[in-house]
């Protein structure tokens, strides 16, 4: 598993791809999406993922829509055209921090 401090920094930017790739998710897809695609190795937990989905939502960038399913009641999470057109922007700043941290860890990808 990796370091929480290491993930704290890209949680907003794997969020807002997430619901690029998959339109409207809720808390608990999110969580288990992340899971899937890092084979285990990305754990995100209550106490980080919904402070950094309502930190995005209060700032425009995500919208929410609540659906009825049977007693309860789920809570998804959508981009708004503001996030949509934030998450190209965000994940290009991602490459080039990590480019910059290749050249100041004096490291080569290991793939």
């Amino acid at each position: 598993m990796h370091s929480p401090e290491l993930l704290k920094g890209t949680l907003q930017t794997i969020i807002l791809k997430l619901l690029a790739d998959n339109g409207k998710m809720y808390g608990y897809e999110i969580t288990q999406k992340v899971k899937s695609l890092s084979d285990g190795k990305l754990v995100l937990t209550e106490g980080s993922l919904y402070p950094t989905l309502h930190k995005l939502e209060a700032e425009g960038l995500l919208s929410t829509e609540k659906v009825s399913m049977g007693k309860r009641i789920r809570k998804y999470y959508l981009l708004t055209p503001v996030g949509n057109s934030t998450v190209s922007q965000k994940i290009e700043d991602f490459e080039a921090f990590i480019s910059t941290m290749f050249n100041v860890l004096q490291i080569k990808p290991a793939y």
